[in-house]
């Protein structure tokens, strides 16, 4: 086979990965332009890069030393999932990270977002956990692939820095929480404790649902409590980034002041 037959099968099998089937299957992701390339290398995730004359040229100081896949701009743009192609791509091996693995080292503070369908909250939400310090995210339920494209450019990065975990059985994951010694808070419009007088000076799980639906009663039955955010302006309520941003803040901050 010759280097550019071979270049090319290797391009075909990279653009499979743009479905959630693809990357399931062969537990491998792409991330695309210089922040998520980067932050993948510094993991040791990256596999094969892929790039344009241009980009390489562009990019040469982050991709010293990497071996580097030239390919065309039509290339470029089927590897790419974004409107304006940087021309920079990377195949990534999934981080193996396991809720086992997370609760054993004691953790303080995680997400749990349960049946978020939407990427782009979905990473903004990964990226609010790293900044706040979370040890973990868990999307719990039927949640979007946090190694969607969206997803992973609205983490700006932080999918690297945080553990992200998957896991469909819900109550599972909030059983093994509670076991583990968390208190497991829902965020509910009518939840019993204002967010005001809960106490987040123990290891916490937060639980946050959808903005159409919020969370499934079946869920918020396992909880320890339900929080409600105090709002006094006019809105109904908050997406789930934003309630994320607000409730985590907020543990950070009582751990900061113990």
């Amino acid at each position: 086979m010759s280097p550019l037959t071979e270049r090319s099968a290797r391009v075909a099998a990279a653009v499979k990965l743009h479905r959630h089937t693809g990357r399931r299957r062969a537990a491998r992701f792409l991330a695309e332009g210089p922040n998520l390339v980067e932050a993948a290398l510094r993991r040791g995730l990256v596999s094969e890069v892929f790039a344009t004359a241009e980009a390489a040229h562009r990019f040469a100081g982050l991709l010293s030393g990497v071996t580097v896949d030239l390919v065309t701009d039509k290339a470029a743009k089927v590897l790419s999932d974004t409107v304006t192609p940087v021309g920079l791509v990377a195949v990534c091996s999934m981080p193996d990270v396991a809720l086992d693995e997370v609760l054993a080292g004691d953790p303080r503070l995680v997400a749990v977002p349960v049946g978020i369908s939407e990427p782009g909250n979905a990473g903004t939400l990964i990226r609010v956990a790293d900044a706040m310090g979370a040890d973990a995210v868990v999307l719990a339920g039927d949640s979007v692939d946090p190694y969607n494209g969206k997803c992973l450019r609205a983490s700006a990065g932080s999918i690297f820095s945080v553990p992200v975990i998957s896991d469909p059985d819900a109550a599972g994951v909030l059983a093994r929480l509670r076991d583990a010694g968390l208190q497991v808070l829902a965020t509910v419009l009518d939840g019993d404790v204002s967010l005001d007088d809960a106490d987040l000076s123990t290891p916490t799980a937060w639980l946050f649902g959808p903005e159409a639906h919020g969370l499934p009663p079946e869920v918020v039955a396992l909880a320890t409590t339900g929080v409600r955010i105090p709002m006094p302006g006019g809105a109904e309520s908050l997406n789930v980034a934003s309630a994320a941003a607000i409730c985590l803040y907020q543990s950070a901050r009582a751990f900061r002041l113990r």
